[in-house]
């Protein structure tokens, strides 16, 4: 199937100049895929005859969507959904409702991309709110996906069961694990540790996990994120979001402290010369770039959030998350797995 995303060409710090760019190589990496520019169509056009790249992608492949606003990084959500319903935002959600595009990504506003894809695209069935899903690199060599990353700060029990559910699913789609482990973040392995929302959480996971629902883990701390003893760590979006800075954080002072260490003296390059290949596989696996894009779980389609600081590189592989999803029926899978719980969801509510 050839899989067509549209691209909220204006999002982002940088905007046009890092959005176009990604999505001419996007269309060079996949041979099955199309994109919907959406934006000022004068910008977005000066960009691909800056680039002279189209030269060697289809123009077929390409249309510019023309949008009369743009959402800044500082409007208030509310108003911006409201009064800039001509946004490049807006058009791109739309096209996806439409059933022009089968995914839209954006690297701006985030309350705003949320606000106004789920009020276009409205969520499915069973599900309250919609959570941010990234995926974050572990120590066995794989991925460990995490959810809410920063929509819903304030949580019940009954929506991060329903996180639970929709973080299991689309392992089960992407990476083809049918019941993948799933972890509740808490402040302690034990049963009688965290708050009255995780520890009513913990329970409907359990049952959940006796009726053969979802895989239920138990409880993991903060160190336990990147051990990979779990596929899916499930969380409220005030303590992701502080979780996901910190890792991302960390990741770049390593990758600084390396370099730094490198450049210091002639002794120190002689040593670090023969552990070169090392140090930059290190620092290509922790690059947090490689795991931009987190995905609104829980919407009737496909919606992706870009870092707004993203650039070229990493903006295409948020592209390539929205491309992934899309292939491997992340939506219908979720689908699936809630029409299983049905009866866990309705006691959860």
């Amino acid at each position: 199937m050839s899989v067509n995303i549209a691209i909220d060409v204006m999002g982002g710090d940088v905007g046009p100049a890092v959005t176009v760019e990604a999505a001419l190589a996007f269309l060079e990496r996949h041979d099955d895929a199309s994109v919907a520019l959406v934006g000022q169509p004068d910008a977005i056009h000066a960009q691909l005859a800056r680039l002279k790249a189209v030269a060697g992608v289809s123009a077929a492949l390409i249309e510019v969507h023309a949008a009369s606003e743009v959402i800044e990084m500082d409007d208030a959500p509310a108003l911006a959904m409201r009064r800039k319903r001509g946004s490049s935002m807006h058009r791109a959600v739309a096209l996806v409702k439409e059933g022009v595009a089968h995914a839209a990504i954006s690297a701006g506003n985030t309350g705003a991309w949320m606000a106004i894809s789920n009020l276009t695209l409205r969520t499915l069935d069973g599900i309250d709110r919609p959570a941010l899903c990234s995926l974050l690199p572990n120590q066995k060599g794989g991925l460990t996906y995490m959810l809410d990353l920063g929509a819903n700060v304030d949580c019940k029990a009954n929506h991060l069961f329903q996180f639970a559910l929709m973080g299991s699913a689309l392992v089960a789609s992407v990476e083809g694990k049918e019941r993948p482990p799933v972890g509740l973040l808490n402040i302690g392995s034990e049963g009688i540790k965290g708050n009255d929302a995780v520890k009513a959480a913990a329970e409907l996971l359990r049952a959940a996990d006796a009726r053969g629902e979802i895989n239920f883990f138990g409880n993991v701390e903060g160190n336990d994120i990147f051990k990979g003893a779990v596929d899916v760590v499930v969380c409220d979006g005030f303590v992701g979001n502080v979780a996901l800075k910190t890792a991302e954080g960390m990741a770049q002072m390593i990758g600084r402290s390396l370099k730094s260490e490198f450049e210091r003296n002639a002794l120190t390059k002689l040593g670090a010369l023969f552990s070169l290949p090392a140090i930059n596989a290190f620092r290509r696996r922790y690059d947090h770039r490689r795991y931009n894009g987190a995905t609104f779980l829980g919407l009737n389609g496909i919606v992706v959030k870009s870092h707004g600081s993203a650039d070229a590189y990493a903006f295409g592989c948020a592209l390539d998350r929205a491309y992934s999803a899309v292939k491997t029926g992340v939506l219908a899978g979720i689908s699936n797995r809630l029409a299983l719980a049905g009866s866990g969801l309705k006691s959860a509510a």
